[in-house]
């Protein structure tokens, strides 16, 4: 059995950030050195990380695109160092296969793709050949351009018609069903109504069968509802994952480990879970 499979024994999966970036939406450049990143990354292991997510390229909004030596650069010393550390899988959040290939190598077990392997078919094989869990997001076009043109008929629908596409691929590709995590991409190709839709109805894509992940962290629809910076949005996320858990979200992807597993222990108990 995959290491990932047995954590899912927890009542909830708590999945913690670390950008190793210089322009990521709220922490961009906290983290950016091997040295910052393993920091913060023991930190959010003491505080109850099951899973560490290192990236190496930013996915904000009107983020531009790395390449392949750059994005590895940033990520393989985290990765190999994070590796050693008892108590966390270790996922590389990339759209290109030629990385997550070397940062399976490197230590990583899980693998997270923002594009749902739109920007790279490779990746659906590479899981597939490595038996490694990958998480599905759902999006459109790029992270430059993905907030241009946004218009759902019906987002609930056209996102579970969407992420069942993927799925397919990725199964038709030899990955086990099992292996397959899906995201909604809150926040990615989303306008404010379009993210509360996909909140409020959770449940439409927890009936496609898959572990739900959700990543709603001090994302910008909060700060709408509350007028606020990302630095003032803990509590309003907080918020989201009670949502997200009562609708069958198993795995939440956060900035603030220490809070929400706080946060989410009292709730499961209170909620039975």
């Amino acid at each position: 059995m995959h290491p990932f499979l047995k954590i899912l024994d927890h009542p909830f999966v708590l999945m913690g950030i670390v950008n190793v970036t210089p322009d990521s939406f709220y922490d961009g450049g906290a983290h950016a050195s091997a040295a910052t990143a393993m920091a913060h990354a023991r930190k959010l292991v003491s505080e109850g990380a099951h899973i560490l997510d290192i990236g190496g390229e930013s996915t904000r909004p009107g983020a531009e695109a790395i390449d392949e030596e750059e994005e590895c650069r940033r990520i393989l010393p985290v990765i190999e160092a994070c590796a050693k550390l008892p108590g966390a899988l270790i996922s590389v959040d990339t759209s290109k296969a030629a990385v997550a290939r070397r940062a399976l190598d490197a230590g990583a077990t899980l693998i997270n793709d923002i594009s749902a392997g739109r920007f790279d078919p490779a990746m659906a094989a590479l899981a597939a050949s490595r038996g490694a869990p990958v998480v599905l997001m759902h999006s459109r076009k790029t992270p430059a351009t993905m907030q241009t043109e946004v218009y759902y008929a019906d987002v609930v629908a056209e996102v579970k018609t969407e992420l069942r596409e993927r799925i397919d691929y990725f199964l038709s590709a030899g990955v086990k069903q099992e292996n397959i995590i899906l995201d909604p991409g809150i926040g990615f190709a989303k306008r404010y109504e379009d993210n509360i839709a996909l909140l409020q109805n959770l449940g439409a894509l927890a009936g496609l069968g898959y572990h739900l992940l959700i990543g709603t962290s001090r994302k910008a629809f909060i700060g709408q509802i509350l007028g606020k910076p990302a630095s003032e949005r803990l509590f309003g996320s907080l918020a989201t994952l009670a949502v997200a858990l009562d609708s069958g979200a198993k795995i939440f992807r956060v900035h603030d480990v220490g809070a929400s597993n706080d946060f989410l222990k009292v709730y499961a108990a209170m909620r039975g879970k």
